[in-house]
């Protein structure tokens, strides 16, 4: 019986009955071993999970922000404000504040991004879904696309508003120090 057997561990060269051998990684090494910095792995439950819970965070604070704005002007609440596209216009009170109330969620949605999120890269993928499938159930609301310019101009707006501020507040935590020892530090 052989003394060495190889293994096909990274980086064990040979393994005996006492020893263990280990190499450092080769030039050859790099490029596979660069491949997998800061490599993520494919995770679509998590994905579709993040991207169900940012809808619920939309629906729900547009309709908490709706109902505060209804409470103001004494208007009845309705799925028209959030699904309706003629309910968003500038010509009418109801409509500027149901503009507002759009704008505010997009404040709140980013904040969203940035707790559950957490990913700056990610935050224009998942700003633009959620407003994709805001779209869809319009359509799927009105029976046809959204035709009003002042609706597509106030879902622009939210989604900038949104995936800029989202991604801010990612990018500061992601560029935070780290500490690397907790132990006194000594001057030499």
């Amino acid at each position: 019986m052989s003394t060495q057997q190889y293994v096909p561990v990274r980086g064990v060269v040979a393994v005996s009955e006492s020893l263990i051998c280990f190499r450092s990684p080769s030039p050859d090494d790099w490029p596979k071993m660069a491949s997998h910095f800061r490599s993520y792995i494919w995770d679509p439950v998590l994905i579709l999970s993040q991207i169900v819970l940012m809808q619920c965070i939309y629906y729900s604070f547009l309709g908490l922000w709706l109902a505060g704005v209804d409470s103001l002007v004494q208007s009845n609440r309705s799925l028209d404000q959030i699904f309706s596209y003629e309910i968003l216009g500038f010509a009418t009170m109801q409509g500027r504040l149901s503009m507002m109330a759009f704008i505010l969620n997009s404040l709140t949605c980013a904040l969203g991004l940035w707790l559950f999120i957490r990913r700056g890269k990610q935050c224009l993928d998942f700003t633009v879904t959620v407003h994709f499938f805001h779209m869809i159930g319009c359509w799927i609301y009105n029976a046809h696309l959204p035709a009003a310019l002042s609706w597509w101009l106030v879902n622009v707006a939210c989604m900038a508003l949104m995936a800029v501020i989202g991604e801010y507040l990612c990018m500061q935590t992601e560029l935070r120090a780290i500490p690397v020892s907790s132990g006194p530090k000594s001057n030499l």
